[in-house]
C-alpha cells in the first residue's frame, strides 16, 4: 500500500456490527436455515408448504419422489426447525415452522426472479 494512502476510522461510514442483528447461536440457527433451504428439493417443499399444510403423500407425489425420499427430507427440516408436523391416524401433515419462514424463502425466490442486471464494468 502506498505511503498516506491508509484510511482514518473516520473516514468510514458508521455500520452496525453483525452482533447487533443476534447472538451467536443465532447465527449459527440462520446458518442451518441456509444450508437447508440451498437443496433445490427442499426449497420447493419449503415453498409448497408456504401455501399450506400438506401430508408426505401429496408432498411426494407432487415432488415425483419416494415417500421415503421426501420424508429424509421432512426429517432434516425439522431437525433445524424449519417445518413442523402433526400426526393424525396414519398421516403426518406438515406446515412451516412459523410466518418467518414463508418471508424468507418468499424474498429469496423474488430476488432470484429479478432479471439480472448488466454488470458496471
Amino acid at each position: 500500500m502506498p505511503k498516506g494512502a491508509e484510511c482514518a476510522p473516520a473516514d468510514h461510514s458508521r455500520r452496525s456490527a453483525p452482533e447487533a442483528w443476534g447472538t451467536e447461536a443465532a447465527f449459527e440457527r440462520a446458518a442451518n436455515f441456509f444450508r437447508a433451504a440451498a437443496d433445490v428439493t427442499r426449497l420447493k417443499m419449503l415453498a409448497r408448504l408456504a401455501g399450506g399444510e400438506w401430508c408426505v403423500t401429496e408432498l411426494a407425489e407432487a415432488a415425483g419422489l419416494p415417500m421415503s425420499t421426501v420424508s429424509q427430507q421432512l426429517r432434516m427440516l425439522r431437525t433445524v426447525n424449519l417445518v413442523k408436523r402433526r400426526r393424525v391416524a396414519k398421516h403426518i401433515y406438515y406446515a412451516l415452522a412459523d410466518d418467518h419462514i414463508t418471508g424468507l424463502i418468499r424474498s429469496a425466490l423474488e430476488h432470484a426472479n429479478e432479471a439480472p442486471e448488466a454488470d458496471d464494468d
